[in-house]
């Protein structure tokens, strides 16, 4: 044996940690395919509600889409679309986009974008659910 200590590519926290160069791991991966997962029965239940709301008054449908059980598979769905949409984006804009600076906006963009979407729409089922 020599006295010099091994050479590693990976520094010993990420080592530890099981992370690579980027210090992400499979978080995105992860979160990508969980939201994905979860897309599919609530994608399903919304397209159930809405073909439920065609041919109904304003009255109506504000009635249904502000009861409970609609207002939770609702703000279930835009949270998951949200996230899903902005760990995607996020992804390409990686892949694609060499300029650190144009990269970063990018990111920061795709992320207030999302964030907003997410507000307004989380608060439309509020307020039918509410009457705020």
């Amino acid at each position: 044996m020599s006295d010099t200590p091994a050479r590693h590519i990976r520094t010993p926290l990420g080592r530890v940690l099981g992370r690579g160069t980027a210090h992400s791991g499979t978080d995105h991966f992860w979160r990508q395919r969980l939201t994905a997962v979860a897309n599919i029965p609530l994608t399903i239940a919304v397209v159930v509600i809405v073909v439920m709301l065609l041919g109904r008054n304003q009255a109506a449908v504000a009635q249904i889409l502000g009861s409970p059980l609609v207002a939770i598979v609702m703000l279930l769905f835009i949270l998951s679309t949200v996230a899903h949409m902005r760990i995607g984006m996020q992804v390409i804009v990686e892949d694609y986009v060499h300029d650190e600076f144009a990269k970063l906006t990018l990111i920061m963009a795709n992320t207030f974008f999302c964030i907003a979407v997410g507000l307004a729409s989380a608060y439309g089922i509020f307020k039918l659910s509410f009457g705020v």
